[in-house]
């Protein structure tokens, strides 16, 4: 692959945007590239223009970009269908969205296979149960009947690779594969794109914006700012020398499971232990905030019941952290929400400031609405789209009996200056803010609450390593001034151990351990704390290296066994 001075503009109105801006850069088989940056930064548009996505769109394509030598720009699209699949495929960041939802993972990549190779329907289901099979599906021949909504996200991701790899191709793009993915899921993704790659000769473009995914699999690093190359190199150079500020800005935003402990980013950092916070351990007698004793919560699923929490036992202290991580399924958001009462526990007490709320009733809630709040994973669904931030900012205080307009108005503001918004955006839609503002603006409602505990779920999963550290450090700014305790509920152990005084690690529905941050990172008891730990990207390729080899030695895990 060859790119040559490559420009990407749009003109969405009457202004035209430049995505990309001379661009240049060309990969080898069997090599690995990287595009690393913030969102915005044009890296999924370079992705897109290397198989002519943008033709028809209304963007305007120049430079250069010729792939096995095939000039993209020129060629004609019987010859970008022929170069699409069979030469270079691309794997795209949301597999549910690139599935057809009503037909079987098998049969979409079988018709793949036979629309590059005129096979036979049966050759062509025989190639798909192999690719299936090649990229750890288990029971391939049976799983290729299933349909999307059957797979995890981690197996949907493995499906669309293995669509990916039906034809052999000799370039391999990938826009974000393992974005928001559980740590062990992406590990299993980043060891098995490695392996494809030595194994077939094939080259990979990974277009990603977390750098430790880079580092764990790609020789050469292109890092992008403003669709413009700000350093390029050799990754451990690049990443363990870096030459230009924007790239050392870049690094130091992403949090590090080894190093030392601080809280809070941004330059406000402080060592666990400082003074107006918990050290860690139990909480002092009277300074129990929460507490929750042998917490279930049961949910039917056809003719069967499913334990999706099952006899949780854990504290929270007045100003205190308490970081919860786990895969997807571990019950980490299930548990959340039943701590601040949005669900109610099948069985077990939960006690808020000494009082029993577990069982309460709503209207004896009512007084302790205000002091529990909840900052959801996914800003977007949780705002409405139809109603202005400032009036969603606004919902807790109408809620709590302010009718004052001018007095709602004027304390919006307050607080969507306080999260680092621009006050006069009240009047804006959802729509018009980045992920960040839309994530702040989430803070913001639920600080007009007044409360003394928030639960975030997820709250960074989705961001770039940037603006998950300005949203981490604006927490930490936060619980500091207002003395507000945090539940923060992440896969993300790296982001948990930054953010947390002490963490609960959860497994199918169990808290498995539980301990300061130190004891947890530096001296995991539980083999699954051990192989989440592995399974976190380093940013040294040597020690990613060494990591992936491990990985290979661990012992298995074993499966919760439950009656049914």
């Amino acid at each position: 692959m060859e790119v040559d001075g490559l420009t990407v503009d749009f003109a969405p109105g009457e202004e035209t945007v430049r995505a990309v801006d001379g661009l240049s850069f060309s990969l080898a088989a069997g090599r690995a590239i990287g595009l690393v940056g913030e969102s915005g930064s044009g890296k999924s548009t370079v992705a897109g223009a290397l198989l002519g996505l943008h033709r028809g769109t209304g963007a305007r394509v120049g430079g250069t970009v010729r792939v096995n030598g095939t000039d993209v720009g020129t060629a004609s699209d019987r010859e970008l269908r022929a170069l699409r699949g069979a030469v270079a495929a691309m794997v795209f960041q949301d597999p549910l969205s690139s599935l057809d939802p009503y037909y079987a993972v098998g049969d979409q990549i079988a018709e793949v296979y036979r629309v590059h190779t005129a096979a036979t329907r049966r050759a062509a289901r025989a190639r798909a149960v192999e690719v299936l099979d090649r990229v750890g599906i288990p029971d391939a021949a049976r799983r290729a009947d299933a349909r999307p909504h059957e797979f995890s996200g981690g197996m949907r991701q493995r499906a669309l690779i293995a669509m990916a790899l039906a034809c052999e191709p000799r370039l391999l793009i990938a826009d974000e594969p393992t974005t928001a993915l559980d740590v062990t899921v992406q590990a299993q993704i980043l060891d098995l794109l490695h392996d494809l790659r030595h194994e077939t000769g094939m080259g990979l473009l990974l277009v990603t914006h977390d750098v430790g995914v880079a580092a764990e699999s790609v020789d050469e690093v292109l890092v992008m700012r403003h669709g413009r190359e700000v350093e390029r190199g050799p990754v451990a150079e690049v990443l363990g020398a870096p030459r230009e500020t924007y790239t050392r800005a870049l690094l130091s935003a992403v949090p590090r499971v080894d190093g030392p402990v601080v809280r809070g980013s941004g330059g406000t950092a402080e060592a666990s232990g400082a003074p107006g916070r918990a050290s860690g351990g139990a909480s002092a007698v009277g300074d129990v905030l929460i507490e929750a004793v042998d917490l279930r919560r049961e949910f039917r699923r056809g003719r069967r019941n499913v334990n999706a929490v099952d006899g949780v036992s854990l504290t929270v202290g007045a100003g205190e952290t308490l970081g919860i991580v786990g895969e997807s399924g571990s019950g980490k958001t299930t548990l959340g929400r039943m701590l601040v009462r949005l669900l109610d526990p099948t069985e077990g007490r939960l006690r808020y400031r000494g009082t029993e709320i577990g069982a309460a009733p709503e209207k004896q809630l009512r007084p302790f609405r205000r002091e529990l709040q909840m900052i959801f994973q996914d800003p977007v669904s949780s705002l409405n789209p139809r109603r202005s931030v400032g009036e969603s900012v606004a919902d807790p205080l109408r809620a709590a009996g302010v009718l004052d307009e001018d007095r709602i108005v004027g304390r919006v503001r307050e607080l969507l200056e306080r999260v680092g918004l621009d006050p006069d955006r009240y009047d804006r839609y959802p729509h018009e803010f980045s992920g960040g503002q839309r994530q702040r603006v989430g803070i913001a409602r639920a600080l007009a609450a007044e409360p003394r505990l928030i639960v975030c779920d997820e709250p960074v999963s989705a961001l770039d390593v940037t603006t998950q550290a300005q949203v981490t450090a604006l927490l930490a700014e936060l619980q500091r001034e207002l003395g507000l305790a945090l539940v923060f509920i992440a896969h993300d152990l790296a982001v948990v151990r930054q953010v947390s005084d002490r963490v609960a690690v959860m497994r199918h529905g169990r808290i498995v351990e539980q301990g300061t941050v130190e004891e947890v990172y530096g001296a995991p008891s539980d083999p699954y704390t051990r192989q989440l730990l592995a399974a976190v990207p380093a940013l040294d390729p040597v020690l990613a290296a060494e990591r992936r080899a491990a990985r290979k030695t661990l012992p298995p895990v074993a499966e919760k066994v439950t009656a049914v």
